[in-house]
Order: C-alpha cells, then structure tokens, then sequence
C-alpha cells in the first residue's frame, strides 16, 4: 500500500457512474493486438482485477471464453453488468471482491489483468497470489497510459482542458494533500511494478506500446465526469459543498472554452507482459 495509506471502501464512492464518460480510452485496437500477443482467439479465462465498469473486461472478452470482472466498489459492477447487456456480451461475469481476497474460491485463469488498478493493492501479496492463480504458461498483464505521452496545445483544434486550474480548484475545496477514501496520500501511488511481479517468480517481461489515435473532442460535461471519477476528486469528498464546487469547476471551464469545446489527444497506452514458467 501507499506509504501512510490504508485502503477503505469509499475511494471511488460515487465516481461510478461519471467514469465511462470521463476517462479517455486506451488506444484503438490495443485489445486485438493483446489478445494476438498472447495468442488469444476465444480461449482460456480472463480475471481483470480492479475492473471499475468493465472497460478492459468487455474490450477483451471475444479473445477469451471466460472472462471475470472484479472490484471492491458494487457500483462499478452495476455498470460493467450494464455496459455487458448493452454490447451484448455474455462470457463475462463479476463479482465484489478485493485484489488481497483473492482467490476467493475463482479457481484459474490464462491471464490475470491489471489496468491502472495494481498501484491500489498491497502488490507483493497480491502478485504472490497472482502465481497461484495462473496456469503455467498463462500471463499476469499490467495495462496503462505511457505518463510521457506529450502534446503540443497549439496543435489541438479546440482549447485543452486547464488541468492546473482544476486541480488548483479542487486543492482550494480538499486541502492542499491529495485525498484517497478517507484518507491522504501525502506521496502519491507507488512505482517498481516489474521488481514486484518478478520477484513472485514471473519471466520474460515485455513491453507492448500501442500509439494512441487521433485527438478527441470533449464536452464541458465530459471535463466535469473526468474530475468526479478520480479517486482524489470523487463527488462524495465534497460533501454538501459539492453544488458550489460544480458551479466553479464549470465557470473555470467555460473561460478556458466559452463555446465549451476541449480537444484532448489520446495517450499513448503502454501493456507490460509477464508469464508464469
């Protein structure tokens, strides 16, 4: 865990229904050339742990026979079952269950996915766990955005989001040290993902980049579901001063953008692969 922090059940609470509209997505394709990577094609089982509404889950379930979702938040299981319904999938199951309950009676998977959720759990149990959980030969996969992936504003058809002013914003309403559930992360999330996981015993790390598309156009709406999906910027932090932060937050974005249009370009998504021998 984050030095200093301890996990509770209310670090996304309420970020659940703003989450599909405000994250940007992976890059395109980057679940077809996964699953080629991997030599997926309808075979095996998927546990994406941490799955938040599905996202990952559903992008990869025509690569896998199986695939289970979990998370410790049910309202982002009401959303990946929802989401499920909508695109029509029906290989894919969840359940209410933290990353350090594992196995929890799941039994074994081809490949055990994380997408920026791995940083939230207690990684040396959970990656020991991981070893059980994967057949030999199977895959423990780590899904992210390359933090590096830059871009030039003037390049952008449309005005970027003022990210330093939203975050001044939510300082000015939470304090100046980052909030996570009920409590602080005075240091921010941890790093050394590959020394972790190598040293539960898994090989042949590799790096799989997929570049990131086109520029997207984003909403004021869209800006505003960004900032309550984050765990340091959830609607509940806020308490009953949410209405007058929501009233700021637009008015900061409407004088960045008075026809409140924002570009934003797709970064980069960055997977790292490691098989158990």
């Amino acid at each position: 865990m984050p030095e200093g922090w301890q996990w509770d059940q209310t670090l996304f609470r309420g970020s659940a229904a703003y989450y599909e509209q405000g994250r940007l997505p992976y890059a395109p394709g980057y679940g077809q050339r996964l699953a080629e990577e991997l030599g997926q094609h309808g075979q095996g089982r998927l546990l994406d742990v941490g799955c938040g509404p599905g996202l990952v889950a559903l992008e990869l379930a025509p690569y896998f026979a199986e695939v289970v979702g979990i998370d410790p938040d049910p309202d982002m299981l009401v959303q990946a079952a929802r989401r499920a319904e909508r695109l029509g999938v029906h290989n894919a199951s969840w359940g209410e269950v933290r990353a350090e309950d594992l196995p929890a009676g799941l039994g074994t998977f081809r490949v055990m996915l994380f997408a920026q959720s791995f940083h939230w759990t207690d990684r040396e149990q959970v990656s020991a766990t991981a070893f059980e959980m994967i057949e030999p030969g199977g895959y423990f996969v780590h899904v992210s955005e390359r933090k590096d992936s830059a871009v030039d504003p003037a390049s952008l058809p449309h005005p970027a989001p003022p990210f330093e002013a939203i975050a001044a914003l939510v300082r000015s309403y939470l304090g100046e040290v980052r909030r996570a559930g009920q409590g602080f992360l005075r240091f921010g999330t941890q790093s050394g993902e590959r020394a972790i996981v190598e040293g539960a015993g898994f090989e042949g790390y590799r790096r799989l980049p997929v570049p990131a598309g086109a520029p997207v156009e984003r909403t004021v709406d869209d800006i505003v579901a960004w900032v309550y999906s984050r765990s340091d910027s959830a609607p509940h932090l806020f308490g009953d001063r949410i209405g007058d932060f929501e009233r700021d937050l637009r008015a900061r974005l409407l004088e960045t953008s008075p026809d409140g249009v924002f570009s934003e370009q797709l970064p980069d998504t960055e997977i790292w692969i490691w098989q158990r021998p």
